[in-house]
């Protein structure tokens, strides 16, 4: 069956293969209905995590055998990284988060994040890379992920910084909106093509070429 993008708590994940890399999708907890994305390398086997977000007794049997070599945790609030204390526990990979969110990841969870990243780092997994892309105002901190994938469209992983229908929530601070959308519209929309997937922190995936006509809509409402 192709890939849809859609999943919710409890249920089976959703997975494609790229050329280069595999992605799979996950829903976990009910009440929040948080996204993590598993991305394996097709050719060395090595896997990275974005957002342990809970249930890790679903998502270390997920991980498997093949272990983890990174969780990459896209934002500070709460709800994406609840599990992941027990998961770096029963794998030992590294923690990578946006520098200005580092302490505050660490503070909630006790984790040490072992590299903060931001705007142009990259990230290895296996032959291929991510590229970051810091989008601050829903947390100062907050980074998307790119994978610019040689074979076809690019993939972006957004957190809670971009989803179909708008912005992330910057819980009526005007500043913070501002310097949302204008990262959103600045660093992806004028850079990525219509055919970019990406794929949030919670619900489904879309496609920019499908959000872009409400760009000036979502600066407009103010959300």
């Amino acid at each position: 069956m192709s890939y849809t993008g859609s999943v919710r708590p409890g249920g089976l994940y959703d997975g494609r293969d790229l050329t280069h890399i595999a992605i799979h999708k996950v829903a976990v907890d009910p009440a929040m209905s948080n996204n993590c994305y598993l991305l394996r390398c097709r050719h060395t086997g090595e896997q990275l995590l974005i957002d342990a977000a809970a249930e890790p007794e679903r998502l270390v049997p997920w991980i498997g055998a093949g272990g983890l070599s990174t969780v990459v945790t896209t934002h500070q609030h709460w709800d994406h990284h609840r599990a992941l204390a027990a998961v770096v526990a029963a794998t030992g990979a590294e923690v990578i988060a946006g520098e200005p969110d580092a302490a505050a990841i660490t503070e909630q969870t006790g984790v040490p994040v072992t590299r903060t990243v931001g705007q142009g780092d990259r990230i290895r997994l296996g032959e291929s890379e991510l590229e970051v892309i810091a989008v601050r105002g829903h947390t100062p901190g907050s980074i998307c992920l790119l994978y610019d994938d040689p074979a076809g469209p690019p993939h972006l992983f957004t957190g809670d910084s971009l989803f179909p229908g708008g912005v992330g929530n910057t819980f009526g601070d005007e500043a913070a909106f501002e310097q949302l959308i204008n990262d959103v519209e600045e660093r992806i929309f004028q850079r990525l093509p219509d055919d970019t997937w990406f794929y949030p922190g919670h619900g489904d995936d879309s496609t920019l070429g499908r959000e872009r006509p409400s760009l000036a809509e979502w600066r407009e409402r103010g959300w």
